[in-house]
């Protein structure tokens, strides 16, 4: 591909364009019902899913810009055709410019259960364990179905790059669960030693200094 001279102009266009764009770039033409679906079966696993709402909101910016193309296709069944998108030629090198030119952004990490055991002095030990073996549950879960999906996307040459993706996310939520697993055998040290800090002082008061009797 040949290099261009121009800077880079993302248009405005927000991660989650770059994203819905990103879906149509495999060269499938796809219907908003069906990008929904590839990025529930991908995206989510690193990303994010974007709800139906934005994906066809993305589609409708991206068509403005002419990265992207669309035509009613009619049904069988008698209903309103639907409409399929595909990515345009300028779609393609703008996408390529964005993945090789943006600048190189810190991931944004939003962890909702690290925020609450941040906050663990707040409620009791129960409360925090609960919310330990949900967060445990949930992470070997998203393990297997990553490991499932990279294992489905290496029978596609052209997925390579998906199943390198994919096999991160594994790593990542393999480590979410070993960290909760940590957590739960700690909960009861950390909680120990958080009352016994709070302790008041002694009936007695502290000691006082003072000038040793004869």
């Amino acid at each position: 591909m040949t290099e261009s001279t121009t800077p880079f102009d993302p248009a405005g266009l927000p991660p989650t364009s770059w994203a819905v764009l990103g879906l149509l770039s495999f060269g499938e033409e796809l219907s908003g019902y069906d990008l929904k679906k590839w990025a529930d079966a991908s995206l989510h696993f690193f990303y994010w899913s974007p709800s139906a709402s934005q994906v066809y909101g993305e589609l409708k910016r991206l068509e403005k810009h002419g990265y992207v193309t669309s035509r009613t296709v009619s049904q069988d069944d008698g209903v309103r055709g639907k409409r399929m998108y595909s990515i345009t030629p300028s779609g393609k090198e703008a996408a390529a410019r964005w993945v090789s030119e943006a600048p190189v952004e810190p991931p944004v990490l939003k962890h909702g259960v690290m925020l609450r055991l941040w906050l663990g002095h707040m409620t009791e030990p129960e409360q925090l364990r609960d919310i330990l073996e949900q967060h445990r549950a949930y992470a070997e879960k998203m393990t297997h179905r990553a490991r499932a999906t990279a294992e489905g996307s290496a029978k596609e040459p052209s997925w390579a790059y998906t199943e390198l993706v994919l096999r991160w996310s594994e790593k990542y939520y393999e480590a979410e669960r070993e960290f909760a697993e940590s957590a739960l055998r700690d909960l009861d040290e950390v909680a120990a030693t958080v009352r016994a800090a709070e302790e008041p002082a002694s009936a007695s008061g502290p000691r006082r200094r003072g000038k040793k009797a004869d």
